[in-house]
């Protein structure tokens, strides 16, 4: 009987010895992962919200904007300008803008 007590005793040990470690690494890779990745997909949506901005202002003038400041001001875009730098180089009124967005380092 007392064999089957210490038996007991270590397997709910283990178990729960595994289970704190198994809860460590999940909260760890749930916190690590999305934080990696979403530098680049924060880029990317910028990137496109400006892009469909440009598009859009294009559609309804007939050129694209010269800048950003003008979809800012016209168009109700909203861009993260502290965490991001945003380069917008417009070619002509009718070539679709360079546009680029890369984090800032702080």
């Amino acid at each position: 009987m007392y064999s089957d007590r210490q038996k007991k005793k270590w397997k709910s040990a283990l178990l729960a010895v595994l289970a704190a470690v198994c809860v460590f690494f999940i909260a760890f890779f749930i916190y690590k992962s999305p934080a990696s990745g979403n530098d680049s997909e924060t880029a990317k949506a910028i990137q496109l919200a400006v892009q469909k901005s440009a598009l859009q202002c294009y559609t309804v003038e007939g050129a694209y904007p010269p800048n950003l400041a003008y979809l800012e001001e016209n168009y109700g875009l909203r861009v993260n300008t502290t965490d991001y730098y945003v380069t917008y180089q417009a070619f002509a009124q009718n070539q679709m803008p360079d546009v680029r967005v890369t984090k800032r380092i702080h």
